[in-house]
């Protein structure tokens, strides 16, 4: 059991094995209390800590490029290219995306959106339909075009 020593100030340091079994961090809050005679630390989380994702040495660098893609796709649409597979899955892994969102992120969605802008930054829009009717109208000229 590793031990520490009280300085003349009252600190105590938390030894490392201890420290690390509880993922604490540098700033972290403790609350103190006595319990049965014992100093019992507790640390202050307003959110349970989820361990560190570990990644190898090719991930980290598919996620360095979903990172920069990511990136671009939100500064600059037009310009951007989507994820590929690997890329999402790896992105997803470190919390970047949302796993469910994934198929937002690949480069065939994302040709799709790019198109969806330049419509809009056209004004190739329709107007809003008030009614079902109307709705289906506005569809119906747009196959005739």
């Amino acid at each position: 059991m590793p031990t520490t020593r009280v300085s003349p100030k009252h600190q105590i340091t938390i030894p490392k094995p201890v420290f690390d079994a509880i993922r604490l961090e540098v700033g972290d809050v403790l609350d103190a209390s006595v319990h049965n005679g014992k100093i019992v630390l507790t640390p202050k989380n307003l959110i349970d800590k989820a361990p560190a994702v570990k990644f190898t040495p090719v991930e980290q660098k598919i996620l360095a490029r979903a990172k920069a893609k990511i990136e671009k796709i939100n500064s600059d649409l037009l310009h951007s290219k989507g994820l590929t597979l690997i890329e999402t899955e790896v992105a997803a892994k470190a919390g970047l995306i949302d796993e469910d969102q994934r198929y937002f992120w690949t480069e065939e969605w994302q040709k799709d959106i790019r198109a969806s802008e330049r419509d809009i930054r056209a004004g190739r829009l329709s107007p809003p339909a008030e009614t079902a009717a109307e709705l289906t109208a506005q569809l119906n000229a747009l196959k005739r075009a």
